[in-house]
């Protein structure tokens, strides 16, 4: 398999990312929490090569794993910030993508066409529906260093990166969605909700990390 980083190929690249392994785990916000609905605020120079910037890219790397996603924005960790992470295995091409992007923009490539795939969301967690998006996509932006950086998908990383992009723009997958499969999806979730949290909460003791405390409800849905 191959792995990028940040979109480059590396030659070599351990299972668990250096900043899953220096991270601690975090509460996913969840659908209805005003965070996860406004365009969140763009990573400022001030704060490119900070600690803090540093620390919360190595929290949401561990948290992404412990929820077992394979992307996360910042406002699902409860932060106002244009920023989101990444590891992907795509089976489609056989490779894995690792990284984070800061102030993500999207370009669709008009030749690249379409494809549908079932998608979900951590902050809707249980259910997941079928969604097209454009295939081919470039997203640009920052490293945490503030170097700029050229993200280029297709497919399932096209999907993802879109995705994740949406989050920082205030925006979930379920808002694309009719209004009758987005109701179905949130009335699935409010069934499914219990067993997804149990799991994140086991795997997070197994890890030797402190667990976090979720709500016994889930904020009201939008």
């Amino acid at each position: 398999m191959r792995t990028f980083v940040h979109g480059v190929e590396v030659s070599d690249y351990p299972e668990v990312p250096p900043e899953t392994a220096r991270g601690k785990a975090l509460r996913v916000t969840e659908v209805g929490e005003e965070v996860l609905h406004r365009w969140n605020v763009d990573v400022t120079e001030e704060m490119f090569g900070s600690d803090e910037l540093r620390t919360l890219v190595d929290d949401m790397f561990a948290t992404m794993m412990l929820a077992e996603g394979v992307g996360l924005a910042a406002n699902q960790v409860g932060v106002d910030l244009r920023l989101f992470v990444y590891d992907l295995p795509d089976a489609d091409n056989d490779s894995r993508h690792v990284g984070h992007i800061c102030n993500p923009v999207v370009a669709v490539d008009p030749e690249g066409g379409t494809n549908e795939h079932e998608e979900g969301c951590l902050s809707v967690p249980g259910p997941g529906s079928e969604l097209f998006r454009p295939s081919v996509v470039v997203v640009t932006g920052f490293d945490i260093e503030g170097k700029p950086l050229r993200l280029e998908g297709t497919g399932y990383f096209a999907r993802c990166l879109q995705h994740e992009t949406d989050h920082t723009n205030g925006r979930l997958y379920i808002d694309l969605l009719a209004k009758r499969e987005r109701k179905r999806v949130l009335a699935d979730m409010l069934d499914l909700r219990d067993q997804v949290i149990k799991r994140r909460t086991k795997l997070t003791k197994e890890m030797g990390l402190e667990p976090v405390a979720y709500p016994a409800e889930p904020p009201s849905a939008r």
